[in-house]
């Protein structure tokens, strides 16, 4: 175990590389620095993981102290790391589907005009980033992360910035997360001046002695963090920068909303649950926002007709569901949502870029169509990606953790999240259904050539078998770590009696979905063209396709009034006021000047005046005193 700081440093050594060589060195030997630094990083994980588990008991973890990162008076937070049952789920999915993902990029970027060791410093840096963020044993070392994995997605979402709308994306993603940074910034102050540490470890054990249950500060500080969360993982109201960050390479889109970036609000969330806990209503809050989320960004999907915006709306949608299963105190469901989505997700994200690089970069899913013939194992790699993400019954790993979820939430008494779950979960199915038979089925729009290689098929290969009930074979060692949840304790207890209830509606939903997708999207689609061409419909279809609309509110209520008052303020009027001192001063001093003409007579008339005005300034004095 003492060697999990490699974890991080092998991606930070391969990000340096890269970075300071990258215009002398050739494709070949970036890739393997770029992909052999996360497979390094990959393996210590692993090993480092196995000794974890045999040598340390359920609950239990690991603390490597490397030194003293700063000391400001009796604040001294050290640069260490902390491993436990959460951290090497985090530390597993970001090493092991991170490692798969820089493999297949190393396929799919080949012959990139725009830098492809560049590329790869920035996809090291942000996995460097993202396991300090993970691994880190104080909230000052996650936020460090948390900023670095902020940068990084700047730099890869606006990766082709020659377009200038690729850096309004990432410009976009930037601002808004910064947002929820704010928040979260707020949130580790409020708790730093409750508990006066910043140590994780000391936060979870202390927290329910030192903060009060339901007072104004931990609530606050809940909110705080919050904030922070949703503005990482794309929740409502800081979810608009996710479908626009698909303006990066297709790669990115995996690695960010796969794995890693999207998924740093649900470990916050998680790893700070005391916190939660002692303010029930912000906890209740965020399975709210889970719900209305997955529901908003389900609409969305139904109308998108780029093959990636699909995907963000979904991953928004899922992520939701996480966030579901926090707000209803079921902890290990969603860190197992977490780890299978990664799974499935990467595997959509990396099988449509396969699919584009097929098309000739082509991303209008209604310009594709016929697909399954040209790649067969691009369209295996979807109908299992898909069915994961639709969450088909036991054949797929997404049935086992979104059913787990629903049960939860379902035993801890909120209904009406519930079913709100439930209707996500039927437009999933729905809009899985329609990307997958207008891409794969149908009349061939665009001629697709056929596309081979090792490191394009050994990831999507290992990704499609974890997708299956497979990868539900793998259980996130989180006894211990996060508190039981109300829904296994009935289970173990004997009294799950609802159980089979929640099952069938799940799985009832989920083949309802398919149903009306097919119903909808096959054939003429009649009933999808009448409803487009009429005024409700075109409209609630242009509402949905932009988000609903949230990019114009903000614009109104944010971004119009900032620039209104730049424009006022645009030629600062507090340094032109300052400015008429110095004005009145060379004002005089032109007159003084002016004045020295040498001439007798001039000097007397001067001396005069101001005799005079000295006079009447004395009597006026003389009056008023009296």
């Amino acid at each position: 175990m003492s060697l999990l700081f490699l974890t991080f440093v092998f991606p930070l050594i391969g990000f340096l590389l890269l970075a300071s060589l990258r215009d002398r060195l050739s494709e070949n030997v970036a890739a393997v620095i770029g992909v052999g630094s996360m497979g390094l990083s990959a393996l210590t994980a692993l090993y480092v993981g196995i000794d974890f588990l045999n040598n340390t008991q359920a609950g239990g973890y690991y603390h490597q102290v490397l030194w003293t990162w700063m000391q400001i008076g009796e604040f001294a937070p050290s640069f260490g790391l902390q491993l436990d049952g959460l951290s090497l789920t985090m530390t597993g999915v970001i090493t092991g589907v991170g490692f798969f993902i820089h493999l297949f990029a190393s396929w799919y970027m080949r012959g990139d005009q725009f830098g492809y060791a560049r590329f790869f410093s920035y996809m090291n840096l942000f996995v460097a980033s993202m396991l300090l963020l993970v691994l880190g044993d104080n909230l000052v070392l996650l936020y460090l992360g948390w900023e670095g994995v902020g940068i990084c997605s700047y730099l890869l979402i606006g990766f082709y910035y020659q377009d200038r709308a690729n850096g309004q994306a990432a410009l976009k993603a930037f601002t808004v997360t910064r947002v929820g940074d704010v928040f979260l910034a707020i949130g580790l102050f409020l708790l730093f001046r409750e508990m006066g540490t910043l140590d994780i470890y000391e936060i979870v054990i202390r927290a329910p002695q030192v903060l009060e249950s339901g007072s104004t500060t931990v609530t606050l500080a809940a909110l705080m963090l919050l904030g922070g969360a949703v503005g990482k993982s794309a929740q409502l109201p800081l979810q608009t920068w996710l479908a626009d960050a698909m303006a990066g390479p297709t790669p990115v889109s995996a690695l960010i909303h796969a794995a890693t970036m999207v998924t740093a609000g649900v470990y916050l969330i998680a790893r700070l649950h005391p916190v939660f806990i002692l303010s029930p209503d912000v906890l209740l809050l965020v399975g709210q926002i889970g719900a209305v989320t997955l529901v908003l960004a389900g609409f969305s999907a139904m109308v998108q007709t780029d093959i990636k915006r699909v995907l963000a709306y979904s991953t928004m949608s899922q992520i939701g569901y996480m966030f579901l299963a926090l707000g209803a105190g079921a902890w290990q469901a969603a860190i197992f949502h977490l780890m299978t989505h990664a799974f499935f997700k990467a595997l959509l994200f990396l099988s449509s870029g396969a699919v584009i690089l097929a098309v000739h970069h082509e991303q209008n899913i209604f310009k594709m169509g016929g697909l399954w013939k040209k790649i067969p194992f691009v369209y295996a790699c979807f109908l299992v990606g898909g069915g994961a993400l639709a969450a088909l019954p036991f054949v797929t790993v997404g049935f086992y953790s979104k059913d787990q979820i629903l049960w939860e939430v379902w035993a801890n008494g909120h209904p009406e999240l519930f079913w709100a779950g439930i209707v996500g979960a039927l437009m999933t199915s729905m809009y899985t259904f329609r990307l997958i038979w207008i891409v794969f089925h149908g009349e061939e729009k665009t001629p697709a050539h056929p596309i081979k290689g090792v490191s394009y098929w050994l990831p999507l290969g290992v990704l499609l078998v974890v997708s299956t009930g497979v990868g539900a074979l793998i259980h996130p060692p989180l006894a211990g770590v996060l508190p039981e949840s109300a829904g296994y304790l009935l289970q173990q207890a004997g009294q799950a009696h609802d159980l089979h209830f929640v099952e069938y509606v799940a799985m009832g939903a989920a083949f309802a979905g398919l149903i009306l997708g097919a119903l909808l999207f096959t054939g003429e689609r009649k009933l999808v063209t009448a409803l487009r061409n009429s005024a409700v419909g075109a409209g609630f279809a242009h509402l949905w396709k932009d988000g609903w609309g949230f990019d114009a509110l903000y614009d109104l209520l944010f971004v119009k009034p900032f620039l209104l008052i730049a424009r006022l303020f645009g030629r600062d009027p507090i340094d032109r006021f300052w400015g008429v001192l110095p004005a009145v001063i060379r004002a005089g001093n032109s007159l003084t000047t002016s004045r020295q003409t040498g001439s007798l007579r001039g000097y007397a008339g001067a001396m005069a005046i101001g005799l005079v005005v000295l006079l009447v300034a004395l009597m006026v004095i003389q009056v008023m005193g009296h």
